[in-house]
Order: structure tokens, then C-alpha cells, then sequence
């Protein structure tokens, strides 16, 4: 304070404002600021001041609360911006939706949002890259319509991810697997079997609560030998181009319904619209079948040197007088036990390590390893 003080006297009679300011080591504009506050207020001036703003935000008045927690009882389940349009067509000046939010808040007429911990359905792998035709088929709904007679649309989607061929897009009539295992037998029939499948955790594609999240879709394709990648939960960018295509049906498709349509806009995506990301050059230039052929769904798969047991309806298995439950998603499939001591068995579906069965305790449990270890195995 002393120096400020000292600073402000001498800068009345310095030939040198500029040097005078470097001498006590402050730049120009506080030393101007500093003569000002003591030719405004003296040696008070100089004190340091707040830097909370002078001013702050016009405070609602009590009138103006009393009716938006009036609004809010008469429409509880209405939130800051539906009761805000509804005040405006009455009032005049109008508080912004940050200030309804505030209020509601602070009257404790809403509860902040309370967020489920998003489950992973047993990821299998990702991260894989595809590098040819086949390599890698990227599959989602696309987020559903109303059409112009008012029925729910939600098509369905299949590209090759090297390609950017659209494999399919079909307005399906439900999302049952029997009804998506049936879109996926006529592509296979037409394009071949493709390495790896990639989807999200969503039904029917993955489930929740089976064995490294397998539904009866994926298990099926795990029985032709098709690999599962699966992103993470709450996470779209894990297949970003599929997500962006989504946006080209959206825009372009959105309200229609009818299958013929579709196949034209298929036709044209694959065959007229050029890809800067090919070169400027067409799906259909670019991608070709595959050489792995559709034969039909095997009646079983075969585990040589291993215990095989087939899986019940109901999820179980049956070894000597135990009754197991593995997953009923795999109902109608056999697997395979590799004895691992006299009591314990690696229980594998195809390439797949599901876990371990404990003779002794009669259980089932699911190996966090499984993951590594299956991957290891199809190398």
C-alpha cells in the first residue's frame, strides 16, 4: 500500500510515466488506473478491490415465482421449457429457461436426473479395422419414424465397413431374432459369410445378462463361424461410419416405409453416389462377395477330444446328476468340456471360452479371462 501510495505522488511530477511504471514493476494501465482511484476516493482508492462483478443478475421478483411453482403444481411432470411457453402466452416479460430451471431446483419441485450405470453385454472384441471386402459387417437399427399413415418404422441396416457397400436396409416388421436371423440367412445366401460381425449391446443383437453377452442371434452366428465385435455401451463412436450413414437415411429416407423405395435409394448409394473416402469411387466398384459360402445352419458343432453336452431350452445341461445352467441362448447347441483337473472343465462354445464348471459345487461361473483366453485360441 505504501508503494502504491509512493508510486501516485511521484507519477504527478515524473518526466517519465512509462519508466516510472517499470521502476516499480507494474505495467502503464495499472498505473494510470492507480492515479485515477486516488484522484476519485484519496489513499482509500488504492486498496484492493474485489473482482466480483458491481452488478449481478435482475433477481425474479416473488410474483414471478409464486406463478412458475404455480405452473409447475398444475403440470408436474412438464418440465422448465414446456412451463416457460406456457408463461409467455400470458406475461410479458419472460425469464429465461435458466431461471425456470433455477427455481424449480431451489424449490426442490425436480429431481436432478439420476443415471444407470450402463451394463456391457460381455464385449467379445473391437478395435479390428477392415482392410478388404468381408472383412468386418457393421449392423444397427436405424432410430425409428412415424410414416404419413402413422405406423412405426424402424429399418434395419448391413454394410461392408471396407466398402461402404450397403448390404441391406429393410423395413422389418419386428425386431425378433427369428426375424433378423431370417435378413441375414438371404444376405448370406447372396454375399457369402463375412469375418466379423460388429454391433452395439442392443437386442437382438447382445444380451445383458448372457454368458459374454450372447442372444440367440450372435450365438448363431458364432456357430457359422462369424466373429463378434461389439462397441462399448453409450458409445457411438466406436462405429462412426455407420452412425454418420445413419444421418444420409434420416435426411433422405425419413417418413417413407415402403420397401421399393429403399431398394432404390440402396441402389443408388451403392452404385451412383461416389465416396471421397474410395478414391471418388462407388461401393459397387469396390466391393465384391465373399468366398466363404452360406451352407445352411449346421445341425450342431463337433468338439473333438472334448465332453460334449447339449443345451436344454431352458439353459441347462446335464453332466452325470447335475443340472447346470450355462445360458439359454445357446439352447439347442452343444458345447464342449475340456477337464482342466478331476473336478473342474473349461466349458467352450465353437471358439469361445464361456467359463469353468465346478463338478464339485455343481455351478457354472463365467471366467473374466475368457475374453483373452478365446481370442488367443482363434489366433
Amino acid at each position: 500500500m505504501n508503494q502504491r501510495i509512493e508510486f501516485v505522488l511521484k507519477s504527478f511530477h515524473s518526466d517519465n510515466f512509462r519508466a516510472l511504471c517499470k521502476e516499480y514493476g507494474i505495467s502503464t494501465k495499472t498505473g494510470y488506473k492507480w492515479q485515477k482511484r486516488f484522484l476519485q476516493d484519496g489513499e482509500p482508492g488504492l486498496q484492493e478491490r474485489s473482482r466480483r462483478p458491481a452488478s449481478h443478475a435482475k433477481e425474479l421478483s416473488e410474483a414471478v415465482v409464486c406463478e412458475i411453482i404455480r405452473l409447475k403444481t398444475e403440470h408436474k411432470f412438464w418440465g422448465a421449457r414446456k412451463l416457460r411457453d406456457i408463461y409467455a402466452r400470458e406475461h410479458a416479460d419472460v425469464p429465461s429457461e435458466s431461471s425456470f430451471k433455477r427455481v424449480l431446483e431451489r424449490t426442490g419441485l425436480v429431481e436432478k436426473r439420476r443415471l444407470r450405470q450402463r451394463s456391457q453385454a460381455g464385449r467379445i472384441s473391437t478395435g479390428r479395422k477392415a482392410a478388404a471386402p468381408n472383412e468386418v459387417w457393421t449392423v444397427d437399427f436405424k432410430g425409428w419414424w412415424y410414416t404419413a399413415n402413422g405406423r412405426r418404422c424402424e429399418p434395419l441396416t448391413v454394410r461392408d465397413e471396407y466398402s461402404r457397400y450397403l448390404l441391406e436396409l429393410r423395413a422389418v416388421e419386428n425386431a425378433r431374432w427369428k426375424t433378423i436371423q431370417g435378413c441375414f440367412e438371404r444376405l448370406f445366401e447372396r454375399h457369402g459369410l463375412p469375418e466379423a460381425i460388429r454391433s452395439d449391446n442392443g437386442v437382438p443383437f447382445a444380451s445383458t445378462t448372457g454368458v459374454l453377452g450372447l442372444s440367440r442371434l450372435s450365438a448363431w452366428w458364432v456357430a457359422l463361424g462369424i466373429d463378434l465385435e461389439r462397441g462399448r455401451p453409450g458409445h457411438p463412436q466406436d462405429n462412426p461410419a455407420h452412425e454418420r450413414f445413419h444421418k444420409d437415411v434420416e435426411k433422405e429416407l425419413r417418413g417413407q416405409e415402403q420397401q421399393a423405395s429403399f431398394e432404390v435409394w440402396r441402389s443408388q448409394f451403392n452404385e451412383e453416389r461416389p465416396h471421397e473416402s474410395l478414391g471418388m469411387k462407388r461401393p459397387a466398384e469396390v466391393y465384391i462377395p465373399s468366398e466363404r459360402k452360406f451352407e445352411g445352419t449346421p445341425e450342431d458343432l463337433d468338439y473333438p477330444k472334448m465332453d460334449t453336452r447339449r443345451v436344454h431350452q431352458t439353459g441347462h445341461i446335464r453332466h452325470g446328476n447335475d443340472s447346470v445352467f450355462i445360458s439359454s441362448a445357446l439352447a439347442g447347441w452343444s458345447i464342449g468340456l475340456d477337464p482342466c483337473d478331476n473336478a473342474k472343465f473349461n466349458v467352450h462354445f465353437a471358439r469361445l471360452l464361456l467359463g469353468q464348471y465346478d463338478k464339485t459345487t455343481a455351478s457354472f461361473k463365467r471366467s473374466e479371462d475368457a475374453l483373452g483366453q478365446s481370442e488367443k485360441e482363434g489366433a
